[in-house]
């Protein structure tokens, strides 16, 4: 083949080299298992750079991705539980999967459903930007969920935030009035 990649068919090594030679190219084999061999006449450095840029540019775009993991207890206060899926949210939008482990000790392992209750509590916090791959599961005495981040859910939450913007605040006023009854009630006792 020539450098445009049109065939000239079977030649000679002389004439083959002659003709790229004529060309200001080289004569690369590209198909040295093939009878007869194939060559190519092209610009090899021209050709080893262009090869190490896409090779550069597909290493660009891969991400790596890794598992973070967060713990919780079936015993785990309001504060520590926001926080720590706080952490889990942060996690999941730079792209990690998340395993959230819940640990029992003792007789909390009869009370599993505190458990499950929380991993879903979790699941539905950040439900907005991922997707359980995992189904909750008992292994041992931890009770193990993965989180995957879901970007087409981020994408329409991130749409949704944009249209209403009134949406934001709405909420965030829902979730301090759930915490302050619980407040009061604490007050009364």
């Amino acid at each position: 083949m020539d450098a445009e990649g049109t065939q000239l068919g079977i030649k000679p090594l002389p004439e083959a080299l002659h003709i790229a030679r004529e060309a200001d190219l080289d004569l690369v084999e590209v198909a040295p298992m093939a009878n007869p061999p194939v060559c190519r006449i092209m610009d090899y450095g021209r050709f080893k750079y262009e090869n190490e840029q896409r090779a550069k540019e597909s290493r660009r775009k891969t991400t790596n991705v890794s598992i973070k993991e967060m713990k919780y207890r079936p015993k785990i206060g309001q504060g520590d539980f926001d926080t720590k899926t706080r952490q889990v949210a942060k996690f999941l939008g730079q792209g990690h999967k998340v395993k959230i482990t819940i640990m029992f000790r003792g007789r909390e392992m009869s009370h599993q459903e505190l458990g499950l209750r929380i991993l879903d509590r979790v699941a539905e916090e950040v439900g907005t930007m991922a997707k359980v791959e995992a189904a909750p599961k008992v292994d041992g005495r931890n009770m193990i969920m993965v989180l995957a981040p879901d970007k087409r859910a981020k994408a329409a939450a991130d749409a949704d935030h944009a249209d209403g913007a009134d949406d934001g605040p709405s909420t965030t006023a829902e979730s301090n009035g759930a915490a302050t009854p619980v407040a009061a009630d604490t007050q009364e006792s």
